[in-house]
């Protein structure tokens, strides 16, 4: 009987070769959609699985609110590790990351440097603690020794190769000799540390042997025993500031206790996250990488479902619809001896072959996409061909698709009365009408709250781009890693200057994008209390910095050559002032006390109060923030004129050449790094484009389906109108209102959802775009302009219809 179903369902699809088309591609553009999503979301939630034990290690956070700032560090401090796995049974072992970015490497009989952009100082139980082997070398001693590192695959084959890299030398910086001991394969690209090439013994780093507890610049995991519960570490974890922190805040805040410490309204709670959870549940202040978000997820899930839904519900209703047809078919079986559950088996096949049919076109549409999918996502995804789970799971939900989809239409076509049918009374015998006009208003209202979705999401980034920062991020090129001129930096700087194409320059690493960050506790003058303290933001910059970036002194003046006292002023913000509870003018002249270096107190007089500008992302609030005086020579920002900037490039390059022949030129533009800040918005956005116009093509599919049903069905009444004296305008108006009102409820409905969610989606950005009326009314425009024309076609085309030959159909 499956055979005789089989080319019986086959013989049906061939008999409608325009309704099967419209099935099928419908289908295969959700089932390719749906298929991208799925493997966007496996990809997200199998971060960091790869590793030994992964389920056993956790990361230690710390939330912070200290001098009126708040911060939420992924990092603590460096002695904070050997103390746990001395203090606490639950913890089997311990490793610290450094981050130090991007660094500068050389064999020792070479002048060139390499750039490598992930390094980082790391302790020897790296390896042990994440189950990694080394390719080349002894993951016992390779990172035991100062002054020692380990490449990954592609580093050692840029420097050396693979079989001949340990041993060698190589200059970091142009500062430090380092050997290599060992050779790593490169890191996932779904690990949190698959940007980092050059990982650096921490028994070379003397930050990490100091025991300054209030400095967070260590990121640090634990390894808990496998008997150990998280939870129950919870409190011998927060019993660190009590043994250990507030001791040490002591020698410089005398008499400082915790009781007070919570009193003053200020804390340090410290807190774990699963290493299995960074990359979706962290978003701390800085990261090792990029993290996504569980959000993110949750969204494209959605689009996803949507999409299948669309296609799902395209098909009931493409098949409900030529239910008129299939009407005395079903009569005859019925009379013939046929029961309802051997009719619905027949239409369940045909389903299944339409669904069997899309999943071969969706599996070559998704194929085709997946490279344009990978550079919209930042993903470099690939469709697992050679994966039996792959072909289960994708079977699977093909046949599961399948039975949802063509349940209904089976259903419905098998309740049909013989008797009724097989008079000639389809028409009014089939029904479904209410259940097709439900199932339209569904699929475009899915269709129009994307549509707003996607408007509210590239308008928020329109919204960033234009936002009055503070600071002029135009026309600011950023030449990197400076600081390898040594003496010669201030020369470069002063050449650069004097080119016709450059309004200014200014040294240093601090820049208000990403870029090099400090944080830093002072006291008002009058004692070193909690209640004096301000924790803020400290930058180094030169005399250039503010008029190079444009950046607006609001009250006092600029640091200034002449006069020799500015080597102990600063410049404070809006935000520091405020904290520390006066008016910009009333600033001027305060002194600070910084006094935690070798217990000798340092004094800052502010000269100056610059304009609040933001520094870090628009998601957050702008943080107190000073600048002093101070050699920081990482980067030089350069304002060039309007004009060709390749010339300028062209003739800054030259000047490198002669200043530092041989070494890399590396520079960006301050816009570019300013709009990384924003990428997975971006990302989001042209995912959110992309799958709305998806969902619109289904939805118009659909709809161009059932016009055309609605015009086969009404063509005598067509013809029967023309002869009356009906215009072709009046009855394309006729055919085409009964769509327009299915449209105009589904509009009535996704508008005020899609408003809510996308505010909810907003309160993410601290500073952010309104949601006008006319976003929404832009969004129903759309919506019906789509409509219309999708509709319209086939209405006109009803509509010029020879009356003759319309009065001749049966």
């Amino acid at each position: 009987m499956f055979k005789n179903h089989v080319k019986i369902a086959w013989r049906s699809l061939k008999r409608q070769p325009f309704f099967t088309f419209l099935n099928t591609i419908g289908l295969a553009i959700g089932m390719a959609g749906g298929l991208l999503i799925s493997l966007y979301i496996y990809d997200e939630v199998n971060f960091d699985t790869m590793f030994k034990d992964a389920e056993r290690i956790y990361r230690i956070d710390a939330d912070i609110k200290f001098g009126g700032t708040e911060s939420k560090s992924a990092e603590v401090s460096a002695p904070m590790a050997a103390a746990m796995e001395r203090d606490f049974s639950q913890v089997e072992l311990t490793t610290r990351f450094r981050d130090l970015g991007s660094m500068l490497l050389r064999k020792s009989n070479a002048e060139a440097n390499v750039k490598e952009q992930g390094s980082t100082f790391v302790d020897a139980t790296f390896f042990e603690m994440f189950g990694l082997d080394l390719l080349e070398g002894d993951v016992r001693t390779a990172l035991k020794e100062p002054n020692t590192l380990v490449l990954t695959r592609t580093a050692a084959l840029k420097h050396f190769g693979l079989k001949d890299a340990l041993g060698q030398k190589l200059l970091l910086n142009n500062t430090d000799t380092y050997t290599v001991t060992g050779v790593i394969e490169d890191m996932s690209k779904r690990s949190f540390l698959r940007n980092h090439n050059v990982f650096m013994s921490m028994a070379g780093s003397e930050e990490a042997k100091n025991q300054e507890w209030t400095s967070h610049n260590f990121f640090t995991f634990i390894k808990l025993n496998p008997e150990s519960d998280i939870a129950d570490f919870q409190e011998p974890l927060q019993s660190m500031l009590g043994t250990y922190i507030m001791p040490y805040v002591q020698t410089f805040l005398p008499g400082a206790t915790e009781e007070q410490l919570v009193a003053s309204g200020n804390y340090l709670n410290f807190s774990t996250t699963p290493l299995k959870d960074i990359h979706l549940y962290s978003d701390r202040d800085y990261e090792l990488s990029q993290n996504s978000s569980i959000q993110n997820v949750y969204i494209l899930s959605f689009i996803g479902l949507f999409l299948i839904i669309l296609a799902s519900v395209n098909f009931m209703n493409l098949s409900t619809a030529q239910s008129l047809k299939r009407a005395k078919e079903v009569g005859i079986r019925k009379t013939l001896g046929s029961d309802k559950s051997a009719l619905i088996r027949q239409f369940l096949t045909e389903s299944g072959l339409i669904s069997f049919i899309s999943l071969l076109f969706a599996l070559g549409l998704a194929a085709l996409a997946t490279p344009y999918f990978n550079a919209l996502s930042g993903k470099s995804i690939s469709i697992p061909f050679t994966d039996p789970f792959f072909w289960t799971a994708l079977l699977f939900g093909a046949a599961v698709l399948a039975f949802l989809s063509g349940m209904y239409p089976a259903f419905f076509m098998s309740r049909f009365v013989p008797v009724k049918v097989l008079k000639g009374a389809g028409s009014t015998s089939t029904g479904g009408g209410n259940i097709r006009s439900f199932l339209v208003v569904f699929q475009f209202a899915i269709s129009v709250f994307l549509i707003v979705s996607t408007l509210v999401v590239f308008m928020q980034l329109k919204f960033i781009q234009s936002k009055d920062l503070g600071f002029t991020k135009d026309q600011v090129l950023i030449v990197e890693d400076v600081y390898t001129l040594g003496e010669k930096t201030t020369a470069f700087k002063e050449e650069v200057a004097k080119l016709g194409q450059v309004e200014n320059a200014t040294l240093s690493s601090f820049l208000p994008t990403p870029s090099s960050r400090s944080n830093t506790s002072f006291f008002k003058e009058g004692g070193a209390t909690a209640e004096n303290s301000i924790n803020m933001q400290i930058w180094n910059i030169d005399h250039n910095y503010i008029p190079t970036l444009n950046m607006e002194i609001i009250e006092g003046r600029n640091f200034d050559s002449q006069f020799a006292t500015d080597s102990t002023a600063m410049l404070i913000n809006e935000s520091a002032a405020a904290i520390l509870g006066v008016q910009p003018e009333e600033a001027l002249g305060m002194r600070i006390i910084r006094n935690f270096e070798n217990g000798t107190s340092n004094y800052f007089t502010i000269i100056g109060v610059v304009k609040n500008f933001n520094y870090e992302s628009l998601r957050e609030n702008i943080g107190a923030l000073s600048m002093t005086l101070g050699r920081s020579t990482g980067a030089l920002a350069v304002k060039l004129e309007a004009g060709d900037f390749m010339n300028a490039i062209t003739s800054i390059e030259g000047i490198w050449s002669k200043v530092a022949p041989g070494q890399p030129f590396s520079y960006r533009f301050m816009e570019d790094s300013f709009n990384t800040t924003y990428k997975a918005e971006q990302q989001l956005g042209s995912i959110f484009m992309t799958f709305t116009l998806l969902s619109i093509l289904i939805a118009c599919l659909g709809l161009f389906g059932l016009a055309a049903f609605n015009a086969q069905k009404r063509t005598k009444e067509i013809g029967i109108r023309k002869v009356l004296g009906a215009s072709v305008g009046q009855i394309t108006y006729r055919l085409t209102t009964d769509f327009l009102k299915m449209v105009g409820i589904a509009i009535a409905v996704a508008l005020p959802i899609g408003w809510y969610l996308m505010n909810r989606w907003l309160e993410d950005f601290t500073y952010r775009m309104e949601i006008s009326w006319w976003v929404l009314a832009t969004a129903a425009l759309i919506a019906l302009t789509i409509a219309i024309l999708t509709v319209s076609y086939q209405s006109i085309k009803a509509a010029i219809v020879n009356p003759v030959k319309s009065l001749r159909t049966e």
